[in-house]
């Protein structure tokens, strides 16, 4: 839920985006997962849960991560393979790995860190904060409700809507051709400090 943000062609205007914390834990989500592009095409990366009781019957600010497995040192490696010769990734790769390290002991936690992480490395002076309780779909109480625009289920047309779609750089675009709809990784990993500037202005 946003609340006096502007994505324009021209420029961001951001002050506070509001995030629910005690929804219903749903399954096949964004909420724990992000898609990259690998040398063979899209790749999924999956950020595994614990299992405690029903998982889709807590909130999502009680949901554990899952260490039992080694699934971090492996979605290390899998970044690292991707991005390996991206033209930046060797800026963000040791913050960025040095946060996963870190293993936050929630669901919630993760989503947070790595969201702060990408806004700093965007420069984009966003605040985030967390509902104090669960308000229903659809509700204004916090600004525009944006929860349901982005679900890896369904296309999304949000740069469309903007004005903003267009490619740029990525490493494999010569083997498989652009790909829109990935992780903000993607974008920092190739473009860097642009990345910014691609998010506000029309080619």
């Amino acid at each position: 839920m946003a609340k006096d943000i502007t994505l324009s062609a021209d420029r961001v205007i951001a002050s506070e985006v509001w995030i629910e914390a005690w929804e219903y834990y749903q399954k096949q989500s964004y909420r724990n997962r992000c898609r990259i592009y690998a040398a063979d095409g899209v790749q999924d990366l999956n950020f595994p849960i614990m299992h405690d009781g029903n998982p889709f019957a807590q909130p999502i600010c009680q949901i554990r991560m899952d260490y039992s497995t080694p699934w971090l040192l492996r979605t290390q490696r899998a970044i690292e393979s991707a991005y390996k010769s991206a033209p930046f990734f060797d800026h963000y790769r040791d913050s960025l790995f040095a946060l996963m390290d870190s293993r936050p002991e929630r669901a919630l936690e993760w989503d947070l860190m790595l969201t702060r992480w990408a806004l700093e490395q965007l420069h984009l002076p966003v605040e985030l904060r967390l509902t104090e309780g669960f308000v229903p779909p659809g509700s204004e109480r916090y600004g525009e409700d944006l929860r349901e625009v982005i679900h890896p289920k369904r296309p999304d047309h949000i740069m469309e809507d903007l004005g903003l779609a267009r490619p740029y750089y990525q490493v494999f675009s010569p083997k498989f051709g652009f790909i829109p709809g990935l992780s903000i990784l993607d974008l920092l990993f190739n473009e860097g400090p642009a990345a910014n500037t691609y998010l506000m202005k029309k080619g």
